[in-house]
């Protein structure tokens, strides 16, 4: 079987609001048995998953079509930052993506000399961005202007708009954009 059952059990257990105790004495089986097939230390038989699974109650079809979802995360390490960029600019994306989000927030990195194209960029949305080290070009419906470290912008993303690393160091940038753009 591909499917983890233990954190599946472990979700709908607890959306009934019962204890792994309260579950085994429902079912007949030591608390042990619950607890060693929540944390995935073993997997039970067809039989004895059905007899777990009368004490929710759930039926098998019902359980392996269930989708527990995945625990809300609110701290994230620098390795956990995932990469939505490819090239001379660095495009982290911090937090978890999806669809349904309001905000997105990126740590980016420019090489030196990097840009995001002659063709300037426009979408729905407002951004803001505050340039943490390097030099940076920020062209917004044709002002333009260089931003060094502690400096921001922010403006209305329907606005065209380009981003060029200037200099012989990188650049880094904490942006955020609503809605997401990528």
């Amino acid at each position: 079987m591909d499917v983890d059952i233990g954190p599946r059990l472990r979700a709908l257990r607890m959306a009934r609001n019962l204890s792994q105790r309260e579950l085994a004495r429902r079912v007949g089986l030591p608390n042990s048995t619950i607890s060693l097939v929540e944390s995935g230390r073993t997997n039970p038989t067809i039989g004895a998953l059905k007899r777990i699974l009368d004490g929710l109650p759930i039926g098998l079809a019902e359980f392996f079509a269930f989708e527990p979802q995945a625990p809300r995360k609110f701290f994230f390490e620098a390795a956990e930052l995932k990469e939505i960029g490819k090239g001379r600019i660095s495009y982290r994306q911090i937090g978890e993506t999806g669809m349904g989000r309001a905000l997105q927030m990126i740590d980016e990195t420019y090489a030196p000399g990097a840009d995001t194209g002659r063709t300037p960029l426009s979408h729905a949305g407002e951004e803001v961005g505050l340039v943490l080290s390097g030099r940076l070009e920020v062209t917004v419906d044709g002002a333009r202007k260089l931003l060094g470290p502690g400096d921001a912008y922010a403006f209305e993303s329907h606005l065209p708009h380009r981003f060029r690393a200037v200099g012989r160091e990188p650049c880094r940038v904490v942006s955020a954009c609503t809605p997401p753009s990528f």
